[in-house]
């Protein structure tokens, strides 16, 4: 079973190297590292060349945002999985991957998901938020929620079946994407309940109050737009409290 990895980069020399290794040190072989580059301006080319005989597919190009990078990378992807890691994300473990394909030998399963952390971004190993997912129930999503992103591994057919990413979303079409998948295509899952992934904070999705803001606004005018009855307000006081546990 191949694995594609895709990550997308657009300035992070001070973490793409840590990305990189991260996936190569994986005790799993059968691995395809896909790296898509919006055009770097900082020495995050320069690093990524140093692995270059470790990734099997490198594009820099200018693109229109984070969902269209990845909409590229999973173009690209040859494997039978498909999983996502971003440039400031490092997987827990060198056995990921060989979970992954554990899991994914059930030929039934669409996508499996695990936990993550996120942590300082000058500290891997400062937890500052606890993502714990949970199996997935009819209408969760509904309540904002959706497994934490980089550690979803779907089968790759499984996007000929849904989709890719809504580009005319900027903060939440990974959002957009978990509720298409579970609640309209009604995706066989299987949820790990381990820590797979460590994000670091001051990503594109959290690294402001008004990017926050606007991320909720898009979210829930997407769960309107697949069967959401509830109102705002509602709406976002529910999918806050899920979050504010994860500090806890």
């Amino acid at each position: 079973m191949k694995i594609s990895i895709i990550t997308v980069v657009m300035n992070a020399e001070a973490t793409i190297a840590d990305a990189i290794e991260s996936v190569a040190a994986q005790n799993y072989a059968d691995v395809e590292h896909i790296i898509i580059d919006g055009q770097s301006s900082d020495n995050t080319l320069g690093i990524i060349e140093r692995y270059r005989d470790q990734i099997a597919h490198l594009v820099s190009e200018p693109d229109d945002g984070l969902y269209h990078a990845m909409n590229k990378g999973i173009a690209l992807a040859t494997g039978n999985v498909v999983g996502i890691l971003n440039a400031d994300d490092v997987y827990q473990d060198t056995t990921v991957l060989k979970q992954v394909a554990e899991a994914h030998a059930d030929g039934m399963l669409d996508v499996v998901y695990a936990n993550l952390v996120y942590v300082k971004s000058g500290d891997l190993g400062q937890v500052v938020r606890n993502w714990e997912s949970c199996d997935y129930r009819e209408g969760l999503s509904f309540d904002g929620w959706m497994p934490p992103h980089p550690t979803m591994f779907l089968k790759k057919h499984v996007y000929d079946k849904v989709g890719v990413f809504d580009t005319s979303l900027k903060y939440q079409s990974d959002l957009e994407f978990c509720t298409r998948l579970f609640e309209v295509h009604k995706a066989k899952s299987l949820y790990i309940p381990k820590l797979w992934v460590r994000m670091r904070l001051g990503g594109v999705t959290n690294n402001s109050l008004l990017t926050i803001l606007k991320g909720n606004m898009e979210s829930y005018q997407a769960m309107k737009k697949h069967g959401l009855r509830r109102n705002p307000l509602i709406f976002f006081l529910v999918k806050f409290s899920s979050r504010l546990k994860q500090y806890f």
